[in-house]
């Protein structure tokens, strides 16, 4: 190798060497949990059309004017993140690709989370022209759930845990602790649809009665943090000791009961918007708890 080429492969090595991947892996899964926050306080400070229109902010510039004051910042500042995500995705993208050959398995997830940036902008656009319609904002939502998922597969594959044994009853809650996350957070979002913070003060709400669907979130939501509990008891029991599921479980848990514990105040405080932001957060949080869970219960010898 010339003396020419060693700084070009150097460089290479530093942007895109399999040491890289862990960084770039936990940057994909916190950079999507990041734009759920950043929405969230698009919508919860009725920003959602501070650019009313889109792919520009106005009829004559992509980026927000001073005449649209803070909500035009907020809204465009949420644009931004998307190219932060994309850069992301590239970077992910390039490195899993060279190291193809050694790390199995990265490939897919990596392409996957580009493509769905790549969607997300679409919806987040029709959600702008549709004068933020509640049920395109809980499929931005819900795609952003399935991203964040996405994203902690790939963290997963990157860190290629030992295999370990899984109890019997632990493997037996895998897929209703997936089926019952995944319901809590549909209903999750359809309570969103029906309460107060629509991102702008003339957006309609779905209709239907929020406290009813309150409890029709909560159940499932429940249901889920038994499953956990069981499932992290389980594995307790049969390791004694702080092994990956027990860890994925133990992590999980906690998100799930604050997330109880922060329902239930904001149900009888009226849903305040700082706290709305913080349950956003921890369902983000929860996305990836749970498909962290049904990986470290999947592996059963």
């Amino acid at each position: 190798m010339s003396l020419a080429q060693q700084p070009k492969t150097n460089l290479l090595d530093a942007l895109f060497g399999q040491a890289r991947l862990k960084l770039y892996g936990w940057l994909s899964l916190a950079t999507q949990i990041g734009i759920v926050v950043t929405g969230g306080a698009v919508r919860l400070t009725g920003s959602g059309l501070g650019c009313p229109t889109w792919p520009r902010c106005t009829e004559d510039s992509y980026v927000s004017t001073p005449e649209m004051g803070f909500h035009g910042v907020i809204e465009f500042g949420n644009r931004l993140l998307t190219f932060v995500l994309l850069i992301v995705a590239i970077l992910t993208f390039i490195t899993v690709l060279r190291a193809r050959k050694q790390r199995k398995g990265l490939l897919l997830p990596s392409i996957g989370l580009g493509l769905g940036i790549i969607l997300q902008a679409v919806i987040g656009g029709i959600t702008v022209l549709t004068g933020l319609n509640s049920w395109v904002v809980g499929l931005h939502f819900l795609v952003s759930g399935a991203l964040i998922a996405l994203a902690s597969l790939l963290v997963w594959r990157i860190y290629s845990p030992k295999t370990e044994i899984v109890s019997e009853l632990g493997h037996l809650t895998r897929w209703p602790l997936i089926v019952t996350g995944t319901l809590a957070i549909i209903a999750g979002v359809i309570v969103t649809g029906a309460g107060p913070h629509a991102g702008d003060a003339n957006t309609p709400r779905n209709g239907l009665d929020l406290e009813i669907w309150q409890h029709y979130h909560s159940y499932p939501a429940y249901a889920m943090t038994g499953l956990m509990a069981v499932a992290l008891i389980s594995q307790w029991l049969l390791h004694r000791s702080f092994t990956v599921s027990v860890r994925a479980l133990s992590i999980g848990l906690a998100i799930a009961i604050s997330q109880a514990i922060l329902g239930v105040i904001q149900a009888r405080t009226g849903v305040p918007a700082l706290l709305v932001g913080v349950h956003m957060f921890g369902a983000a949080l929860t996305c990836s708890a749970i498909a962290f869970q049904a990986l470290a219960l999947k592996r059963r010898y």
